[in-house]
């Protein structure tokens, strides 16, 4: 598959040539192939949240290149408006951007900016409310009286709305209770599978990114530590320890469980993957862990 976004020596440097000046990304080459669903990761100030910045050209590179379906998004200026529908960005706490009389209003705000058509903004508003599980008759309502994990699933339809190539979202289920969570993550996956766009999920969860993404970039100081499919930079318990990060928890057990001798594998890194371990070994009639 190609690369939907490609990173040449990208660097950004914060307060350059004062005495409060920071590298927050240095020097990075990456590629993300079209149709994943990427889970990012890393420790705060690790560079994570400057670098997908910088995809739909929120931030400007201070050195390096960055490229969206191959083109130099900063060869021509006049140009960053139609990247920015192209790659649609969700913020953290997307519900505190929410403005509008309705939600209609509310979601149709990007596609209106993009110049279409009444009948289109309408498709594009009632696919998009659909897309994240909430009934259209939320659409005549006002935001500011919807719960707080309606009003995030609104913000986030307000970016699928504008059908995106590319759908970044930065730690979307921050301060909501398991269920929120859980049906947040289960739709955004669900939009992927239907859509087959590019989807990248930064979540300090690790349960989440091993349960969802296919694959794993590692920021660490500025740059990237590793971009992988799960298994491989999941398999990597000690060397994640030794940078601030986590892995899994069943992770962990079956990693330790694995280190002691025990006849079950390393590499597990959902419940759903432990189960079925688990019942291999008991299959074998042995006791197993006995």
């Amino acid at each position: 598959m190609p690369a939907v976004i490609k990173t040449e020596d990208l660097s950004h440097v914060y307060s350059a040539g004062t005495p409060f000046e920071k590298t927050a990304v240095g020097g990075v080459n990456l590629s993300i192939e079209e149709g994943e669903l990427v889970g990012v990761i890393g420790h705060t100030g690790s560079g994570k949240s400057t670098l997908i910045q910088h995809f739909n050209g929120l931030l400007k590179p201070t050195k390096g290149r960055i490229y969206v379906d191959g083109q130099d998004i900063w060869e021509n200026k006049q140009d960053i408006r139609a990247v920015r529908f192209k790659v649609g960005l969700v913020f953290q706490y997307p519900e505190y951007q929410l403005f509008e009389e309705t939600v209609y209003k509310d979601i149709a705000f990007g596609p209106k900016n993009m110049g279409l058509s009444e009948e289109e903004i309408d498709e594009r508003v009632h696919r998009a409310i659909r897309f994240v599980g909430l009934p259209e008759s939320c659409l005549e309502k006002s935001p500011f009286d919807l719960s707080g994990g309606q009003k995030r699933r609104v913000a986030i339809a307000g970016v699928i709305a504008m059908e995106p190539k590319v759908l970044i979202l930065d730690e979307p289920t921050a301060g909501l209770d398991p269920k929120g969570r859980d049906l947040i993550l289960s739709q955004i996956k669900q939009y992927h599978e239907e859509q087959k766009n590019t989807i990248l999920l930064v979540s300090h969860s690790m349960e989440d990114i091993a349960k969802f993404a296919s694959k794993v970039l590692v920021m660490n100081n500025a740059a990237v530590f590793t971009y992988d499919t799960v298994e491989a930079v999941f398999s990597r318990v000690e060397e994640l320890a030794d940078m601030g990060l986590s892995t899994p928890q069943i992770t962990r057990v079956f990693y330790d469980l694995h280190k002691k001798g025990l006849p079950v594998s390393g590499k597990v890194f959902t419940v759903e993957a432990a189960k079925r371990e688990l019942l291999k070994l008991l299959s074998k009639g042995d006791g197993g862990l006995c």
